[in-house]
C-alpha cells in the first residue's frame, strides 16, 4: 500500500529553515512521521545532522526497512503564523447578507450582515457558516461571504485600526525616527487613528490637520470591523434617522416660517409708518387752520393772554424737568453703589456648555459653520457663541488673539483652550468643566468630548466675564 506523507519545514510557533538538521519521531518502531499538531513538534530540531543530505533523503532512509517502504512524498507542508484575521468572514455582496438561526434557507431572519462587515467563524454545516457579529450570533451561507487570504487582504482596507497608549505620555513625531522634532504630546489611554503601520512605527491622526508617528512599543494596535446589525438595533436605528429627518425638516420649516413673519412684519411696519405719517400730516394741516383762524379773530388782549399762560408754561416745564432730572441722577447715583450679582455670569457659562454639548456627534466639515450640518473647530466655537447672543472672530487664530487670556489654572467652563502646530495656533477647543473640553475634531469623529490634554494645550482665552 502506498502512503503519502508530508515533510513540515516550519515550527508552529513561527517560520524555521531545516538545513541539514531533521525531526525525529517520538514512539519507537513506529513507521508513521509526527502529527503535526498541538505540542506534537516539541523535539529539537538539531538532535540528528546528516551534512549534505536533505529531508527526502531522510524520508528514504527512514522507510527503507519498513513493510509499508511504497511511500510517495506528496509536497511541503507549511503551517503559517496564524493570522490576526484567520478566524473571520467578511461580507461581499450589493448590500447585505441575511443571519439565519439555522443552516438553510427556511431559517428565522435574526439579523443583517451589510457589504464589508467582519465577523468570526465558530463552526461550520455544510455551505454555511456559522458566526458571531456584534450582537447576532447565526448563520450566512459561504457564497456571500470570503475567508482566508482573501479576507485578509480586504481587511487591511476596510478595517479600522486604533492605537491606544499604554505609557504615561507618548511623543508624536514629524516622521518615523526618533531623531525626528516632536508634534505634540498625548496622555495614556488616549486612542488615536492610525493610517498606516510598517517597521515599528505607526502613522497616526491626532486632529484633523496634525498627523504624525508613534513608536509601536508604547501603544498597542487593534483593527475594528463593522459589524452585524440585529433586526431590532436596525429598527432603532432607522427610527433614530427618521427622527434627525424630521427634526432637519422641522428646522428647515420653522427658518422658513420665521423669515416669512420677518418679511411680513416688515410689510406691515412700512405700510403703518406710511399711514402714520399721513395722518400727521393731516392733523398739522387742520392744526394750523384752526390756530390761523384764532389769530385772526382774537383780540390784542387775548394773545397777550395766551403768550403769558404759554411763559408760565414753559417755566412749569423747565422746573418739572429739573426735578425729575435731579431724581434721575440721585437713582443712578444708588444704583451704582449696590454690588452687582454674579449669578448671570455663571448662568451664562452653563447655558453655553449645556447648548454646545447637544452637538456632540454632528459632522465636522472643513469651512463649515453649521452647528447640524456640518462645522470644523473654529466655525463650531463661534456658531455657539453666536447663537448665546456673544459675537467671537471665524478662525481659531484670531479667536486667541481677540479674547482675554487666561492661564490653565484659571479655566472656567466657556472659556476657549487653543493647540498649536510648529508655534502657529491651528485648533480651538471649548472647555466644559472637569478637565474636559468638546470641539469639532475630524471628518471622522466630527463633534466630540476630549480631555482638555489630549494634546498639548498651547494657550487659553476667555471671552466671559
Amino acid at each position: 500500500m502506498k502512503k503519502a506523507v508530508r515533510a513540515l519545514t516550519c515550527s508552529l510557533a513561527g517560520v524555521c529553515v531545516i538545513t541539514g538538521s531533521v525531526i525525529i519521531p517520538q514512539a519507537a518502531g513506529s513507521n508513521k512521521l509526527p502529527t503535526a499538531g498541538a505540542g506534537s513538534l516539541t523535539t529539537n530540531v538539531s538532535a540528528v545532522h546528516l551534512p549534505g543530505a536533505g529531508v527526502s533523503q531522510l524520508l528514504d532512509e527512514y522507510y527503507a526497512d519498513s513493510p509499508e517502504s511504497d511511500v510517495e512524498v506528496i509536497g511541503n507542508l507549511v503551517p503559517s503564523v496564524k493570522s490576526e484575521y484567520k478566524d473571520i468572514v467578511i461580507a461581499q455582496v450589493d448590500n447585505y447578507v441575511n443571519i439565519r438561526d439555522k443552516a438553510g434557507e427556511d431559517g428565522q431572519v435574526l439579523g443583517k450582515l451589510y457589504n464589508e462587515s467582519a465577523a468570526e467563524i465558530i463552526g461550520e454545516d455544510g455551505e454555511w457558516y456559522e458566526i458571531k457579529s456584534g450582537t447576532v450570533t447565526g448563520y450566512v451561507k459561504k457564497e456571500f461571504v470570503v475567508v482566508g487570504s482573501e479576507a485578509e487582504e480586504l481587511a487591511e482596507r476596510v478595517g479600522n485600526k486604533i492605537a491606544k497608549v499604554n505609557t504615561k505620555t507618548l511623543k508624536v513625531r514629524e516622521s518615523s525616527s526618533t531623531d525626528s522634532s516632536i508634534l505634540t504630546l498625548v496622555p495614556e489611554d488616549e486612542e488615536l487613528e492610525v493610517l498606516e503601520v510598517l517597521n515599528g512605527w505607526a502613522k497616526v491622526s491626532v486632529d484633523n490637520d496634525v498627523v504624525g508617528f508613534v513608536s509601536t512599543d508604547y501603544v498597542e494596535v487593534r483593527t475594528e470591523f463593522v459589524q452585524a446589525e440585529s433586526l431590532a438595533e436596525e429598527a432603532a436605528r432607522l427610527q433614530r434617522e427618521e427622527e434627525e429627518r424630521q427634526r432637519a425638516q422641522a428646522e428647515a420649516e420653522e427658518a422658513a416660517r420665521i423669515a416669512d413673519e420677518a418679511a411680513k412684519a416688515e410689510a406691515a411696519a412700512k405700510e403703518a409708518a406710511e399711514k402714520e405719517k399721513a395722518a400727521k400730516d393731516k392733523a398739522e394741516k387742520e392744526k394750523a387752520a384752526k390756530e390761523k383762524a384764532e389769530k385772526e379773530q382774537a383780540a390784542k388782549a387775548a394773545k397777550e393772554k395766551a403768550e403769558k399762560e404759554k411763559a408760565e408754561k414753559e417755566k412749569e416745564a423747565r422746573e418739572k424737568a429739573e426735578r425729575e432730572n435731579a431724581k434721575a441722577q440721585e437713582t443712578e447715583k444708588k444704583e451704582n453703589s449696590v454690588p452687582q450679582d454674579n449669578g448671570a455670569a455663571t448662568g451664562s457659562r452653563q447655558k453655553i456648555v449645556s447648548y454646545a454639548l447637544q452637538f456632540v456627534g454632528n459632522p465636522y466639515v472643513y469651512g463649515g459653520t453649521s452647528l447640524t450640518n456640518g462645522a470644523d473647530c473654529s466655525g463650531f466655537t463661534m456658531a455657539v457663541y453666536r447663537d448665546c447672543g456673544y459675537s467671537i472672530p471665524r478662525d481659531s487664530r484670531s479667536q486667541a488673539a481677540s479674547g482675554r487670556e487666561i492661564s490653565l489654572d484659571q479655566l472656567k467652563p466657556g472659556d476657549l483652550i487653543f493647540y498649536s502646530k510648529g508655534g502657529s495656533i491651528n485648533h480651538v477647543a471649548m472647555y466644559i468643566g472637569n478637565n474636559q473640553v468638546v470641539h469639532a475634531s475630524t471628518a471622522k469623529t466630527g463633534i466630540k468630548i476630549s480631555n482638555y490634554n489630549y494634546r498639548t494645550p498651547a494657550k487659553a482665552v476667555s471671552y466671559l466675564d
